[in-house]
């Protein structure tokens, strides 16, 4: 790149001396693109707070982001959508947040820290259980059978939130034995047998590997996830925070995101 532009300065120099010499000159500069233009503008660190379920594909997606701009960072934070929410209305540095349901979003932008947040990808619930299925579980239902060993995640996060409107829905009156924080969690419970089953998402699954067993269920089609993305007002490099954004959203993000599971929007 560097030789490149080096070429090109060149060409323009030589133009613009002939342009001279036969009394046409321009205004210095015009034609030039901006320093804002060059990926070479972009530099510093930002603070991406995101929901866990994100935890595999934004560690991907960072040192990609990293890689292509050279002399940036970007320091990520995951948990629980409603936590992070909370910490960022609570006055947390945080550049970029990118929950794992609209009304969690909806917290940081009702305190007016947000604009225009953008929904980039959806994620749907599935049954996870242990190598092997010990408990013997076959779907939804078996959340209500009071032997049964079941983990979900606490109603005030994303994940927990859409297994409660599936139960309502439903009707299926489940019976918890622990609410998790954040749906990695509840997912570490399954992979260590811990619990029978357990209601994560369908990318959850996939990360686990050999670890777990997933058991999709119609049913979690009534309470689809979408997750949007924005970049909070009070961020001190707002030209990164916006261009991290753009590669979450754009090509690159988009095949990570996708491999992963989600559905890119």
């Amino acid at each position: 790149m560097r030789t490149l532009r080096s070429s090109v300065a060149g060409l323009v120099i030589a133009v613009s001396a002939v342009s001279l010499l036969a009394g046409c000159a321009s205004p210095a500069g015009a034609g030039s693109p901006g320093p804002s233009s060059s990926p070479a503008a972009l530099h510093g660190t930002i603070v991406v707070d995101a929901a866990a379920s994100l935890t595999g594909t934004f560690t991907e997606i960072a040192t990609q982001f990293e890689a292509a701009h050279p002399g940036t960072t970007v320091t990520l934070n995951f948990g629980g959508s409603s936590a992070l929410a909370t910490a960022i209305v609570a006055g947390a540095p945080v550049d970029v947040f990118a929950a794992a349901s609209p009304a969690t979003m909806t917290t940081v932008t009702d305190a007016h820290l947000a604009s225009d947040p953008a929904v980039f990808v959806s994620n749907t619930l599935e049954i996870a259980v242990p190598r092997g299925n010990p408990g013997r579980v076959t779907g939804l239902a078996d959340f209500a059978k009071p032997q049964l060993t079941i983990a979900l995640c606490a109603p005030e996060v994303p994940c927990g939130a859409a297994a409660a409107a599936i139960f309502a829905k439903t009707g299926i009156a489940d019976k918890p034995d622990t609410l998790e924080p954040d749906v990695k969690s509840a997912l570490a419970k399954v992979a260590l047998g811990e619990v029978d089953a357990a209601l994560v998402y369908h990318t959850d699954v996939l990360a686990a590997g050999a670890a777990v067993e997933g058991i999709p269920f119609p049913e979690a089609a009534q309470a689809v996830n979408d997750y949007p993305i924005a970049r909070i007002d009070t961020s001190k490099n707002a030209a990164l925070a916006s261009a991290f954004i753009a590669y979450v959203r754009g090509a690159h993000g988009a095949a990570v995101l996708n491999r992963a599971g989600f559905t890119t929007k």
